[in-house]
């Protein structure tokens, strides 16, 4: 496994206030990421904390316009 790839894609805390479907459909975003995205949304998570919103991302917003 590259260094890309062993950075965790969990679920941001703020999440698990999501339904069950949102938080499914915001998984299935993040296990398609690639190497490069998964290190963005690593460091985007860390350094924006707690104001990171994934569902408001547009890395997700795009996403889910095409699924």
């Amino acid at each position: 496994m590259s260094a890309e790839t062993a950075i965790k894609l969990d679920l941001p805390e703020h999440a698990l206030s999501y339904s069950i479907e949102i938080q499914q459909s915001v998984s299935q975003y993040l296990k398609q990421l690639s190497d490069k995205e998964r290190i963005a949304y690593g460091i985007a998570k860390e350094h924006l904390g707690t104001s990171f919103n994934i569902i408001k991302s547009i890395g997700y917003t795009t996403w889910k316009k095409t699924i």
